[in-house]
C-alpha cells in the first residue's frame, strides 16, 4: 500500500478497470476522474480530483468508509469513498474526493 500523497496520474491510466473494496463484496470499475484545470491556489501540494466509480444499482450498497482499493493489474491505495446520489435507476455512483 503506499502512502505518499496520491495525485490525479496515480489513477489516469487506470479508467476503466476494476477496483476492488477490500473486505468487501464489492467491486466497480474507475468510470472517470473529474479534475479542476483552474489555476492551484498558493501552497496547494496537489491539483483536486474526483474519482468516481459505477456500479449495477443494488439493494445493498459500499458503505462510506476508508477502504484498501485493490486497482486490478495495478496498485493498492486506502482511500475514503462513498456513495453518491445517481440519477440513473439503474446505477449506483460513489466517489472519493482528494483536496
Amino acid at each position: 500500500m503506499n502512502e505518499r500523497l496520491l495525485q490525479i496520474e496515480d489513477f489516469k491510466p487506470h479508467v476503466g478497470e476494476i477496483v476492488r473494496f477490500k473486505g468487501t463484496r464489492f467491486a466497480f470499475p474507475l468510470d472517470r476522474i473529474i479534475s479542476d484545470r483552474r489555476r492551484l491556489p498558493k501552497g496547494a501540494k496537489r491539483r483536486p480530483f474526483i474519482l468516481i466509480f459505477r456500479g449495477a444499482k443494488e439493494r445493498e450498497h459500499l458503505p462510506d468508509g476508508i477502504y484498501e482499493c485493490e486497482i486490478e493489474g495495478g496498485p493498492t491505495h486506502q482511500i475514503y469513498v462513498n456513495p453518491i446520489h445517481t440519477p440513473e435507476p439503474e446505477w449506483q455512483e460513489y466517489q472519493a474526493v482528494f483536496t
